[in-house]
């Protein structure tokens, strides 16, 4: 992979757009020297710490469709710099993304950090593998003792990416963030109630309570 994301998405509609709002030389200059050949060490973290993502493909009828795809932390890993993948879990057994990808393999990913309000879009090529031909590839990507029903390997062969400004990323966090969060709190309040309960305690035996 040593694509722009710049050339992939910029059609000629788009850049008549961007000249009539002004913004065409700056991103013209993204097309002619932002060219990163695989993801780099930042790309390769963020993705394994995203626990869901965003999957989109395109139908026989010409339209896309948008899944939202999700497991336990890390579940899309990182194959090498040019290749990410995941195991297919059994689902609603609609099959639409992967019959998307059996007449039209082009896919586009966006991962999201909310908290931390960073966004990654990825161009890439989609691949089906099946799982009694791939054991080797299945045993890189097995998530251990999450509970699931594998059905097939996916995987991207990435073309292009790009990072998107934070700006309208709102801040979400998971109920174990707050956890986490907030516990420093549960824990000064769990001393505070131990120390009332020994204040309790203590006036109760020297009867002034």
């Amino acid at each position: 992979m040593a694509k722009n994301f710049a050339e992939i998405a910029f059609s000629d509609a788009v850049k008549k757009l961007q000249e009539e709002h002004g913004s065409r030389k700056g991103y013209e200059r993204m097309e002619k020297f932002n060219v990163i050949d695989g993801l780099s060490e930042n790309e390769m973290g963020f993705i394994a710490n995203r626990d869901s993502f965003y999957l989109a493909s395109i139908g026989e009828k010409n339209y896309p469709y948008i899944q939202h795809r999700g497991g336990p932390k890390g579940f899309l890993k990182v194959l090498d710099k040019d290749t990410i993948g995941f195991i297919d879990f059994s689902g609603n057994k609609q099959y639409i993304s992967v019959g998307n990808f059996a007449t039209n393999n082009n896919a586009a990913l966006i991962l999201v950090d909310y908290p931390a309000r960073a966004r990654l879009k990825i161009f890439a090529k989609a691949e089906i593998a099946e799982l009694k031909d791939n054991p080797q590839l299945l045993a890189k990507l097995d998530l251990g003792e999450y509970e699931f029903r594998p059905e097939r390997i996916i995987l991207f062969h990435i073309e292009a990416f790009d990072w998107n400004c934070p700006q309208h990323i709102k801040p979400r966090f998971t109920v174990e963030e707050i956890q986490i969060a907030f516990e420093p709190k549960f824990q000064y309040i769990s001393k505070l109630e131990e120390e009332i309960e020994s204040l309790k305690n203590k006036l109760k035996a020297s009867g002034l309570s």
